[in-house]
C-alpha cells in the first residue's frame, strides 16, 4: 500500500538475529573455558564450603606427596640403569706430551656409551654452565627422569691454557672438560681398561671415580693423599680441581650417613 511493504506483527517481534555474521562477521564467539582438573577440583571444594588455608595445606601435601612419588621412580629406574654395566672405552689416543701413549674417552665417547640405557630407563641429562668467571668456569650437568625427579653435579675448574689455544678456544676445552667428568659423575660411570700402577691408578678420571664412590672417610682420605700427589707430579691444576670438588662432595655426603 502506498508502495510501502506491509511486515507481519511476529516478524517485528523476532529479535533473533538471522546470521552470525551480521553481528560478527565470519567470527564465531568462542564459550567461556571451563575449569577443569586440578582447578575445578579446587573451585569445588571452595563452593562446598572448604576454606583457602585448608585447600593450600591439601596441595602443599599433594605436591610433597608427588615429590616423593617421583624420587622414589628415579632411584628405581637409576638403580636399573646401573644394572646395565655400562663401560666407557677410551678411544682417544694420547700422542704428545707426559701422556703420550697413553689414552682416554672423548665426550662424545661417554655420551653414546650411556645415552642408550639411560633413555631405555626414562632417564636424560643436560649441562648448565652455572659459573662463568675469567678465571673459573664451572658446570652442572643434571640427571632427571621423565616423572620430574632430577639430581646434579657440579665441577669446576680454570681455562685451560695449556697448548696453542685462544681465549675462547682457553673456555670451550674446560667447558667440554667438565661436561665429560660431571656426566661420568652424576651417572657414576668409569673409562674402562684404565692404566694402574698399584696404587688406585694414577690418571685422573681413576681417582675422580674412587673419589666419588668411597664408602669410608679412611678410604677417601687414602684416596685423597694419593690422588693429590698424582695430579702434583703431572702439574694437571684443572684435573686437580675437579679432583679436590669431588672429595668434597662425598665427604659431605658421608658426614650425612653417618
Amino acid at each position: 500500500m502506498n508502495g510501502i511493504e506491509m511486515t507481519d506483527d511476529a516478524d517485528l517481534l523476532d529479535v533473533t538475529p538471522k546470521s552470525d555474521v551480521s553481528l560478527q562477521g565470519s567470527r564465531e564467539i568462542a564459550a567461556p573455558a571451563v575449569p577443569s582438573g586440578p582447578m575445578a577440583n579446587a573451585i569445588a571444594f571452595l563452593q562446598a564450603g572448604g576454606t583457602m588455608e585448608t585447600l593450600e595445606r591439601m596441595m602443599a601435601m599433594q605436591k610433597e606427596h608427588n615429590a616423593m612419588m617421583a624420587e622414589q621412580a628415579y632411584n628405581a629406574a637409576f638403580a636399573a640403569f646401573k644394572s646395565e654395566a655400562i663401560r666407557v672405552l677410551k678411544a682417544k689416543a694420547v700422542t704428545a706430551g707426559p701422556l703420550s701413549g697413553k689414552s682416554y674417552a672423548e665426550l662424545h665417547d661417554v655420551v653414546d656409551a650411556v645415552t642408550p640405557a639411560l633413555s631405555t630407563h626414562g632417564l636424560s641429562t643436560s649441562w648448565k654452565i652455572t659459573k662463568d668467571a675469567p678465571d673459573w668456569i664451572e658446570v652442572t650437568c643434571m640427571l632427571k627422569h621423565v616423572d620430574g625427579h632430577a639430581e646434579s653435579v657440579s665441577m669446576g675448574g680454570p681455562p685451560d691454557s695449556g697448548g696453542a689455544k685462544n681465549k675462547i678456544q682457553e673456555r670451550a676445552s674446560t667447558v667440554s672438560y667438565l661436561q665429560r667428568y660431571t656426566l661420568k659423575a652424576v651417572c657414576g660411570v668409569a673409562e674402562g681398561g684404565q692404566d694402574d700402577d698399584g696404587n688406585y691408578g694414577a690418571t685422573e678420571v681413576d681417582w675422580l671415580g674412587k673419589a666419588k664412590i668411597a664408602e669410608s672417610a679412611k678410604e677417601l682420605q687414602e684416596i685423597r693423599r694419593n690422588g693429590t700427589k698424582a695430579y702434583q707430579s703431572r702439574k694437571d691444576r684443572a684435573g686437580y680441581a675437579l679432583f679436590a670438588a669431588a672429595v668434597k662432595a662425598r665427604a659431605h655426603e658421608l658426614e650425612e650417613r653417618a
